[in-house]
């Protein structure tokens, strides 16, 4: 050993990582985090805790809450709309060219059964009707459980049953006879794929039914017979979570404080004052309010008090003038969580500018057309395809059974349009887009909540009716010739 060696510094080993140190400051257990335990349960076993307790918690609010009915009207109107989903069906024959007869016969069906009395069971609903309820329980409920019911009654044998998440027991749990399970009143398969469903046969909270009171009755329904419509947050999830659980604490606590500065104010709205007098002196007033003497003051006059007696105003300042601020921060926050624009949500376009409510509207018609999309496949893509197999099987219809694929397989549904928030930017935009081969007029139309086949038809109606009364367009939309799809020609 040399004797640079002997002055060497030894190097310090690593000390090991204490126990339970943490590599992510989310998961700290200090006591900043002694209210923030976290939750290892399953999506069900979280649910089955708090689910009827959430849901009705949102029907209060839906009830009484002025925001929570706001975020609910944005729901009906912006996803469905006064339209509602359009069907148009779109089958080709056997040589590639539309059927045109076919699909305008399909299409008629269905608009006679969406009638009102005939999409919903007990005659209350039209299709469209049934489109808002569904998207409005969605919201509030989490949840949206409708049968579909054949019958001979009803027309073209077949109809919509709404039925109430609480009628879907959620405390029947347990092993049914063939050895599935039962989640929440949902039997699942190995696969956790739904086979049957355990609804109750009187809702638990009506006091005017007869059967109220009385022991818990189940049928159990075919999972085939029962759309289940929810988005589920995590795998195997079996029940939906109201969209509006992150904002019920929000919610109830800025309507409380809304509240209590409302009486704040209205009670200093209402000045009124004390009389005071100097030791030993008697006031009698004019009335006494629990053996107190008072002065019965009328508003805008003018009293004269006794000599010696001195009158002191209570003048209460409300409301705060932090109020608004406090309250639009509080709605921001309520806004994120329900996945709307502070905007839309508040109604407040003071001190908006433009371009931060065109980007909100965007974000805004983002969400809502996700919805649309979700709707579409678990709602009307399912009770079509019921609705044209019952048509075709069991009634006497112009149309054979063999062709129910060739109808099903081969439809298109279209959403409500939105209203462009700087036409004429937007408009040109799109022309240039068409002239570039970027869109194309199913697109523009579609942004309309439209079908290019019903502008087409629109079009020609309105250029016939002119001709008629000897009318001509300003602007012939397609100059003078008109073009034509080589397969909409011939039929089979």
């Amino acid at each position: 050993m040399g004797i640079k060696d002997i002055f060497r510094r030894t190097p310090t080993p690593e000390k090991p990582a204490k126990r339970g140190r943490r590599s992510y400051s989310g998961a700290n257990q200090g006591r900043l985090f002694a209210d923030f335990p976290g939750s290892s349960f399953s999506a069900d076993s979280e649910l089955y805790n708090t689910l009827p307790l959430l849901r009705n918690r949102c029907r209060d609010l839906a009830r009484n809450n002025e925001y929570a009915k706001r975020f609910l009207t944005l729901m009906k109107t912006n996803v469905v709309g006064d339209r509602g989903f359009n069907l148009q069906v779109r089958a080709r024959n056997s040589n590639g060219s539309i059927d045109i007869s076919g699909n305008d016969i399909i299409e008629t069906a269905w608009k006679q059964w969406g009638r009102l009395g005939r999409a919903e069971i007990a005659g209350r609903l039209s299709w469209v009707d049934c489109q808002r309820l569904a998207v409005e329980t969605l919201a509030r409920d989490g949840e949206v459980f409708i049968k579909m019911v054949r019958g001979a009654k009803y027309h073209n044998n077949f109809t919509l049953q709404f039925i109430e998440s609480d009628l879907v027991d959620n405390d029947k749990n347990g092993l049914a006879d063939n050895g599935n399970q039962i989640r929440m009143g949902v039997e699942v398969d190995k696969d956790q794929k739904p086979t049957a469903y355990y609804v109750l046969t009187a809702h638990p909270g009506d006091g005017l039914n007869s059967n109220y009171g009385t022991v818990r009755k189940h049928i159990r329904v075919p999972a085939d017979d029962i759309l289940h419509i929810y988005m589920p947050s995590r795998p195997f999830q079996t029940r939906g979570e109201p969209f509006m659980a992150p904002a019920i604490a929000s919610l109830k606590m800025l309507h409380g404080y809304r509240e209590a500065e409302l009486i704040a104010a209205r009670s200093a709205a209402a000045k009124f004052g004390v009389i005071t007098t100097p030791a030993g002196d008697e006031f009698t007033g004019d009335d006494e309010v629990d053996e107190v003497p008072v002065i019965d003051w009328t508003p805008g006059s003018m009293y004269q008090l006794p000599a010696g007696h001195d009158l002191k105003l209570i003048d209460a300042t409300h409301p705060v003038t932090a109020f608004a601020d406090f309250e639009a921060a509080v709605l921001r926050g309520i806004a994120a969580g329900l996945n709307v624009s502070y905007t839309s949500l508040s109604q407040n376009l003071e001190g908006v500018s433009y371009s931060s409510i065109r980007q909100g509207t965007i974000e805004d018609r983002d969400y809502y057309r996700m919805l649309q999309a979700f709707l579409i496949d678990h709602l009307c893509v399912p009770v079509y395809t019921k609705w044209l197999e019952t048509l075709l099987s069991f009634t006497d219809f112009a149309i054979p059974s063999s062709k129910f694929y060739k109808f099903s397989e081969n439809s298109m549904w279209r959403g409500r349009g939105y209203a462009w928030v700087d036409p004429l930017k937007e408009i040109n935009a799109s022309v240039t887009a068409l002239s570039n081969g970027l869109i194309s007029l199913s697109d523009v139309a579609a942004h309309y909540g439209k079908d290019v086949e019903e502008l087409f038809s629109s079009l020609q109606a309105d250029k016939e009716l002119a001709a008629q009364y000897g009318l001509a367009f300003a602007h012939e939309p397609f100059g003078d010739k008109t073009a034509v799809d080589p397969f909409i020609a011939g039929e089979e």
